[in-house]
């Protein structure tokens, strides 16, 4: 049988509390009595001032930082009509062909293949060779209104429909996207009725 270790706080051993409980007039909040400096006003302030709280505060805010970073959206784009799968294998069923520039969210990376979602929601698997870092958006609103500012008053360049693709120069201030469609038609778009942001 292993012994019991032994406790650096007498107060908080069993034969320790034993002994204060059964002694009048000792009181273990009192911090002239205590035995343990942890528990007393001037320990406590020793134990934060340690290195060793700086550190575990340090780590846990990079801990938050990374869950952030780690939550961030991965954007794609197609670079040419491709087969999607329901596995990550060429033997697996495929399901049905994607356009190229169709904008899509990377979900999971397995060597050479990556699961992706579509604007639907929908969750298939595609050839790593066949997605490119450069990044288009899809119309999702009845008409997305591509204007020349990033300012609802701005004079308005043109009307794509939904499901049109327009390729993505820049993000612009908040809640908008510089964006250039096919026919050379450039201006910026509300981030709210497109996808691939």
């Amino acid at each position: 049988m292993i012994p019991p270790r032994k406790s650096r706080c007498a107060a908080f051993s069993p034969q320790g509390a034993k002994k204060h409980l059964g002694r009048p007039g000792v009181s273990v909040d009192s911090p002239r009595k205590s035995r343990c400096a942890a528990f007393s006003p001037q320990g406590a302030k020793k134990h934060l001032g340690r290195p060793g709280v700086f550190l575990v505060v340090c780590a846990l805010f990079g801990a938050l930082l990374f869950t952030g970073a780690a939550n961030a959206l991965d954007y794609r784009s197609v670079t040419e009509a491709a087969v999607l799968y329901d596995a990550p294998s060429q033997r697996a069923k495929p399901l049905f062909v994607i356009a190229a520039g169709t904008p899509v969210e990377a979900v999971v990376t397995l060597d050479t293949w990556i699961k992706i979602r579509d604007m639907k929601g929908d969750l298939t698997w595609i050839e790593r060779r066949q997605l490119t870092e450069q990044r288009f958006l899809q119309v999702r609103a009845t008409a997305a209104q591509v204007r020349t500012n990033a300012e609802e008053s701005a004079a308005l360049v043109f009307e794509a429909e939904p499901d049109v693709l327009l390729e993505l120069l820049e993000p612009g201030p908040a809640g908008w996207a510089r964006v250039r469609h096919r026919d050379g038609q450039q201006g910026f778009v509300r981030t709210s009725q497109v996808w691939g942001l």
